[in-house]
């Protein structure tokens, strides 16, 4: 069977605060429609400056931690060259180089592999753009 390439985005709304928010369901929901039990790839991408997309533990405080985290690497002070936005907003372009606007992750008979605790998360310390958009595209 020749491989295919399956791309659907979705928008997340992720309001005025800084969060972590569980892509997860989206990514079984995609992948229960377009992997039909194929082995293949999964990839997530988020088109912004300002966003990055992890896998970590949620529900138990890691996202919280993951926040406290960014906010102790990235202050959001007036450090930054990049000045527009709400104060600090130049943080949030550094944002990417430390968590990675993207991840590749396995598909093993139409189903995600992830651990036993991960999750697909959209990570968003931008408090000026509550609106974001998530391409899920799946090669198998």
């Amino acid at each position: 069977m020749a491989a295919t390439f399956t791309t659907r985005e979705i928008d997340v709304h992720t309001g005025t605060t800084e969060t972590v928010h569980d892509l997860t369901r989206d990514c079984v929901a995609f992948l229960r429609d377009v992997a039909r039990g194929r082995d293949g790839l999964l990839n997530v991408f988020t088109p912004h400056a300002t966003t990055g997309v992890a896998l970590l533990e949620t529900g138990a405080g890691s996202d919280d931690d993951l926040l406290a985290a960014l906010h102790d690497l990235l202050p959001a002070d007036d450090r930054w060259h990049h000045r527009h936005g709400t104060p600090g907003h130049g943080r949030d372009h550094v944002l990417p180089a430390l968590v990675p606007p993207h991840a590749t992750l396995p598909v093993l008979s139409g189903t995600l592999t992830l651990g036993t605790w991960q999750s697909v998360c959209l990570v968003d310390t931008n408090v000026d753009n509550p609106n974001r958009r998530v391409r899920l595209s799946f090669l198998g």
